[in-house]
C-alpha cells in the first residue's frame, strides 16, 4: 500500500509500505477514507524526532524505526478481530488517537490519556496517512450521520473539548484563546457551543477569519497590537478569567501570563519546545492557576465531538483549509503548514 512514512527530520516519504497484518483479536482494520495532518506531525517533520521511536523501541507499543504518520482518521471497517463485537465490515468509524491499557490506576480513574502504557497511533505505531491501518476497537466510535468530510474533524475537536472542559468555564466567563490554528479555532467552536464568548488572538488575518466563523466575539491581531493589553482593555482592565494557550510559542505564553486576571486560569494546550521562563512570583501572588491539557479522553470527548459535528457541520467546513492527495502530503501539507500558510486543517484523501 501507499503511505506517508516518517524517516527523520524533514524526511517524510510517500512510498510503498507493508500492508497491515490481519487485525488482532480486539482490533479492527480500516480502509482509510480521510486523514488529516496535525501540528504534532509538522513538529516531528520540522524538528523531530521528538515522539517517533526511530532508534529505541517505544516502551508501550514496542515499535522502532520509520512508521506511517497520521492519528486523525476516518475509515471504513475492512476486517475485524475475532473478539470484536460492536463493529462489522463496512461500518464507518473514527478512532481516537491514543491507546490505553484499561488496567492501570489512571485508566481506572477514567484518565486514559495518562495511561502508564499509553501510545499514539501514527506516532508510536503505523497510522492513518496510508491506505489501511489497524486500530483497537475500544478506541473507535461509529460516526453516526456525519459524512467523512465532517467526521474527520472529530478527533481534533475532541482535543479542543477536553481542553475547554478542564477549565470549568461557564457562561459569563471571559476566555481568551491565543493561537487560532487547527486546535485553537476548534477551542473557539467548543466554547461557542457552550454559549461562552471568546476572544481570539493570532498573527494571521486568515486564521482570525476562521475564528470569526467559529463564533469568536472579539478578534485581536497580535501582529498589529499588544495582545495582552488588548485583552485587558476588552475585560475592563481585569484580564481574562481563562486564557487557553494553543500556539506553543514563547510569545503566546508571555501574552497569556500578562493577559490573565488575578485568580485566573492559564490552560496550556500547545507543545512548547523552546525554553519558556515563567513569572512564578506573579503566579503565586495573584493565585493564578496553570494547567495543561493532553489529547482527549476517548469515552468522554470523542462521542461529544461527533454529536457536536452532527448538529453543527459548519464547524468542519469552517475549519477546513484544503483536501489533498496522499502523494502531496509533504509539498501541500507539511511544508505549507510549517510555513504558516495553512489557515485550518489540511485533510488527506488516500
Amino acid at each position: 500500500m501507499l503511505a506517508a512514512v516518517y524517516h527523520g527530520q524533514r524526511d517524510v516519504r510517500v512510498q510503498e509500505w507493508a500492508d497491515p497484518s490481519p487485525p488482532g483479536a480486539h482490533d479492527i482494520q480500516l480502509e482509510v477514507l480521510r486523514a488529516s495532518i496535525c501540528g504534532t506531525d509538522v513538529d516531528e517533520f520540522i524538528s523531530g524526532p521528538h515522539l517517533v521511536p526511530l532508534t529505541v523501541p517505544h516502551r508501550a507499543s514496542g515499535h522502532v524505526g520509520p512508521l506511517a504518520l497520521g492519528h486523525e482518521i476516518v475509515g471504513r471497517v475492512a476486517a475485524v478481530g475475532a473478539d470484536v463485537e460492536h463493529f462489522t465490515v463496512g461500518d464507518l468509524v473514527v478512532p481516537g488517537s491514543g491507546v490505553s491499557c484499561g488496567t492501570c490506576r489512571w485508566c481506572h480513574a477514567g484518565r486514559t490519556n495518562l495511561c502508564a502504557r499509553y501510545y499514539t497511533v501514527g506516532l508510536h505505531v503505523d497510522g492513518g496517512l496510508a491506505e489501511r491501518v489497524n486500530v483497537p476497537a475500544r478506541i473507535s466510535r461509529p460516526v453516526g450521520n456525519c459524512p467523512e468530510d465532517v467526521a474527520i474533524m472529530a478527533q481534533p475537536l475532541a482535543v479542543a473539548l477536553h481542553a475547554v472542559r478542564g477549565t470549568g468555564a461557564e457562561r459569563g466567563t471571559s476566555i481568551a484563546v491565543i493561537g487560532l490554528g487547527g486546535i485553537g479555532s476548534l477551542v473557539v467552536a467548543a466554547c461557542t457551543a457552550r454559549g461562552i464568548d471568546t476572544i481570539g488572538v493570532d498573527v494571521s488575518t486568515a486564521r482570525l477569519e476562521v475564528a470569526a466563523r467559529m463564533g469568536a466575539s472579539l478578534l485581536i491581531d497580535a501582529s498589529q497590537e499588544d495582545a495582552a493589553a488588548a485583552i485587558r482593555r476588552a475585560t475592563g482592565g481585569d484580564g481574562a478569567d481563562i486564557v487557553i494557550e494553543t500556539s506553543g510559542t514563547p510569545k503566546g505564553l508571555d501574552a497569556a501570563m500578562t493577559a490573565v486576571s488575578r485568580g485566573g486560569h492559564i490552560r496550556l494546550v500547545g507543545l512548547h519546545r523552546d525554553p519558556s521562563p515563567l513569572n512564578l512570583t506573579r503566579l503565586v501572588l495573584d493565585e493564578i492557576r496553570m494547567s495543561t491539557s493532553k489529547v482527549h479522553i476517548c469515552d468522554q470527548d470523542l462521542p461529544e465531538a461527533l454529536a457536536l459535528l452532527e448538529d453543527h457541520p459548519h464547524i468542519a467546513a469552517g475549519t477546513l483549509d484544503a483536501v489533498i492527495d496522499l502523494k502531496d502530503v509533504v509539498s501541500s501539507g507539511l511544508l505549507r503548514m510549517a510555513a504558516g500558510e495553512a489557515v485550518g486543517k489540511v485533510v488527506v484523501k488516500p
